[in-house]
């Protein structure tokens, strides 16, 4: 899950909170640690409407360890980053948390996680980008809860419309498929893309991964003004300059309703839109859902959710044996079952809940063994602003290799 975006002053907050963090000394629990098998009350803050539904799971834990009550407070997206910053400056953190991925890098930078015990959880059993996008310098500081990636919705009943019925594989076909969709079948855009504006990254991404591009080199430097990237700035571009996507950015515009009213006939999204179409009885029969399009490969992102302990709990082997409890393929496809969020352990897959779960479930599940990570940048928000900003120029027309090399020069002091 992504973080929404948040204030200078809140970054500015993050960048001084090492020094706050050695003043408190972590503060918290204390250094005295609670066995597992002691009377305990671990607390954790799950967030969004996770905090609600993971209450009946942790007592399913409690009847199975009586020993230890888990305490769990909802936390709201739109507060949480700034919530854990002040918990970690006042040493008053919970045992563990429930944290997006994009918030990785920053309260890795803090120190405030406890380093992963690779001995219990294997990052084999797991989705690669899901344990890789909470790894810095060999070590791993989350285990991956849940996971989401970005899929290809199309109208199909439109396709047939406009005279084609396969599947868009490539970029090439793509473009065919939008250009189609606007002339022939009669679509007011060919194709959903943010022009720019927070968040506009995420729909870009997809189309640097398949040019075969990264965010990062190997060096660990941005490599934004790469071939690729510059490929896939074009591609993007190609979209507003052929007037098959809307150029001006609309906060909140909806997706659905625009895809329900032949408006927006594609559009890249994750899992949870296939329950919102479901819930449209209009087009019932009337949409798939697609891998993204290939370039060099079809080649997506990995966000969701990791589950984290605070290096100043007092319970961390409690913290451990729930997280244990709540990553078992058994439990991910029941928590699938309760929130739709998609399983990062790979063996939950085979659990009937999702074996059965149809042709858009496999989708995601064949995106998710390919997608890349997003790496865990202690200035991810700030980093984001500047590829948001960057496509802001690309969609209005400006050159795309050029806007590449002032993007990799506007990112490189970021990663100091």
């Amino acid at each position: 899950m992504t973080r929404t975006a948040r204030t200078v002053r809140s970054a500015v907050t993050a960048a001084t909170m090492v020094t706050a963090l050695a003043l408190t000394g972590c503060g918290g629990s204390g250094s005295g640690q609670a066995k597992a098998g002691s009377e305990q009350t671990l607390t954790v803050w799950v967030m969004g409407e996770e905090g609600n539904r993971i209450q009946p799971v942790a007592k399913e834990f409690t009847a199975k360890h009586p020993n230890i009550t888990v305490k769990v407070t909802p936390v709201g997206w739109d507060v949480a980053h700034q919530k854990l910053l002040s918990a970690a400056a006042a040493g008053t953190l919970p045992d563990m948390a429930q944290m997006g991925s994009t918030m990785m890098g920053e309260f890795i930078e803090l120190g405030s996680l406890e380093p992963v015990d690779t001995k219990v959880f294997d990052e084999n059993d797991f989705f690669p980008a899901t344990w890789k996008g909470n790894v810095v310098d060999g070590t791993a500081y989350g285990v991956p809860w849940y996971a989401d990636t970005r899929a290809l919705y199309y109208r199909t009943d439109l396709a047939e419309k406009a005279g084609t019925d396969k599947t868009p594989a490539t970029w090439k076909d793509m473009r065919a498929m939008a250009a189609a969709y606007k002339n022939r079948a009669g679509t007011d855009w060919g194709l959903s893309l943010q022009p720019g504006g927070a968040g506009a990254w995420q729909g870009w991404a997809p189309f640097l991964f398949s040019a075969g591009g990264s965010l990062l080199g190997k060096d660990g430097r941005p490599a934004l003004d790469s071939p690729e990237s510059v490929e896939a700035l074009t591609e993007f571009q190609h979209y507003f300059d052929a007037g098959l996507a809307k150029k001006n950015f609309v906060p909140g515009q909806d997706v659905v309703k625009d895809f329900a009213a032949d408006r927006m006939p594609m559009f890249v999204s994750g899992p949870w839109i296939v329950q919102n179409l479901a819930e449209q009885p209009e087009l019932k029969g009337k949409w798939k859902v697609a891998p993204v399009p290939a370039g060099k490969s079809s080649t997506s992102w990995v966000g969701g959710a990791s589950l984290v302990t605070f290096k100043d709990s007092g319970h961390r082997a409690a913290a451990q044996e729930f997280t244990k409890f709540l990553t078992t393929p058994e439990m991910q496809a029941h928590w699938y079952e309760i929130s739709k969020a998609l399983p990062a352990n790979k063996a939950a897959w085979d659990q009937p809940a999702l074996k059965n779960g149809g042709d858009s479930l496999a989708v995601f599940e064949k995106s998710l063994a390919t997608a890349k990570d997003i790496p865990p940048l202690p200035k991810w928000e700030e980093f984001t602003a500047q590829i948001d900003s960057a496509l802001e120029k690309v969609s209005a027309g400006a050159d795309p290799a050029a806007t590449a090399a002032k993007l990799q020069k506007d990112t490189e002091g970021l990663l100091d």
